[in-house]
């Protein structure tokens, strides 16, 4: 075997390889560090100039991206057989090992590097139809995504690869799992994880592992859990939130998403932990809301109008209007109605929040004052008093 490996922890390089270039600089190897990094950092880097720029043109963007995805392939591949060669490295008697002195150590090291690919390390510890069924659903589910999308040419199906990095690091995670178990002298049983989640069905418990996972879109995890009206309420939050801000163009409101997914999924991830040790109640998240449907009333009343004018009122001012008054209209319409609408939900909360607090304030004045007047008429009793008891005589007269 080579000798030139320096001491290093494999485990620490694999992970470092994440970021191409910085593994192989930790391994003392700097021209691949150099070709790795400076390619996948050469790709990206005119991608988010021109995303910075606003001259973003989407055959090159496309292409870069590819370009760095085949440099950061590369690279993973180069530290996997790097790795692999410096597993059956023994140094020199009286030096450093770089590598556990065990066998066991060795396979286990082999094992987690093979579960990169989803499926291979359980592949390697026997468990067939358990590998199997990660390697087929990884691959199959991302070809799958790619058909679909190129078949019916909506690139709006290329979101649903989001389900991949989930399902990789699920797996990476089950087969160091598995690993532990072996070690630990268990017997490794070969079955699906979809069996895994049947047994939870069976059993009448929930699996942790599969509401974190559901967690990650607003609301799915809080209903598995079987808090029925906080997950409804989060996911219509959230649907919402995309929908009417995409329709009525409130850029301003934007920072609403993302603050109802990390609330979500951080809530979620609480009722998770809970789960079993205490009973879950199944509390919304806005409470008055279940009491006041109203406002959901004047909420769609409203939606309902904005779609009458914007679909039909507005193609229509040719009819009422001339060609040129259509147009002036048209353009204060699409030009001024999202200044209007926020500057409206804007005041509107001013007003409500001011209200709000000055009733807040009245009715402490007034509690306060009813609570000085039933003080001030026991301290009034109590100064009199003492002078009663203290002649007894007054009494008597």
């Amino acid at each position: 075997m080579n000798s030139s490996y320096p001491p290093k922890n494999p485990m620490i390089a694999f992970f470092f390889s994440c970021v191409p270039g910085l593994g192989q600089l930790y391994l003392g190897r700097f021209v691949r560090a150099l070709f790795f990094g400076g390619g996948f950092f050469g790709a990206l880097l005119p991608l988010v100039f021109m995303i910075i720029a606003n001259i973003f043109r989407k055959e090159l963007g496309f292409f870069l991206l590819a370009v760095a995805g085949v440099f950061w392939s590369l690279n993973l591949v180069d530290m996997i057989r790097v790795l692999a060669r410096m597993a059956g490295y023994r140094p020199a008697q009286g030096s450093e090992p770089s590598f556990g002195p065990s066998n066991g150590e060795n396979e286990r090291f082999n094992t987690m590097l093979l579960s990169v690919i989803p499926g291979l390390g359980h592949l390697r510890l026997g468990l067939m139809q358990r590998g199997l069924s990660f390697l087929v659903s990884f691959f199959g589910l991302g070809v799958m995504i790619l058909f679909v999308s190129i078949v019916t040419r909506q690139e709006g199906f290329l979101v649903f690869l989001g389900i991949l990095p989930i399902l990789w690091i699920y797996g990476l995670f089950d087969c160091i799992q598995q690993i532990n178990k072996k070690e630990r002298g268990e017997t490794l049983i070969d079955r699906t994880y979809f069996e895994d989640f049947q047994e939870g069905r069976e059993t009448g418990r929930k699996n942790k592992t599969l509401a974190m996972i559901l967690s990650m879109f607003p609301g799915a995890g809080h209903m598995y859990l079987g808090l029925q009206k906080r997950g409804l309420q989060l996911m219509a939050a959230f649907l919402f939130s995309i929908y009417i801000m995409d329709v009525l163009r409130l850029s301003l409101f934007l920072f609403l998403i993302p603050m109802i997914w990390f609330f979500s999924f951080f809530d979620a991830l609480q009722q998770i932990a809970r789960y079993g040790r205490e009973e879950l109640r199944d509390v919304p998240v806005v409470v008055w809301l279940i009491h006041h449907q109203r406002w959901i009333g004047i909420g769609l009343l409203v939606m309902g109008v904005y779609y009458l004018f914007d679909h039909i009122l507005v193609n229509g001012l040719d009819i009422w209007f001339n060609k040129e008054t259509a147009q002036r209209i048209r353009g204060w319409y699409y030009n001024y109605f999202q200044t209007f609408v926020i500057s409206v939900l804007l005041i509107g909360g001013g007003i409500r929040l001011l209200i709000g607090s000055q009733v807040k304030k009245g009715n402490g004045h007034e509690t306060l004052a009813g609570r000085n007047v039933i003080d001030g008429g026991n301290a009034g009793f109590s100064r009199r008093a003492p002078a009663a008891v203290a002649n007894p005589g007054v009494r008597g007269v």
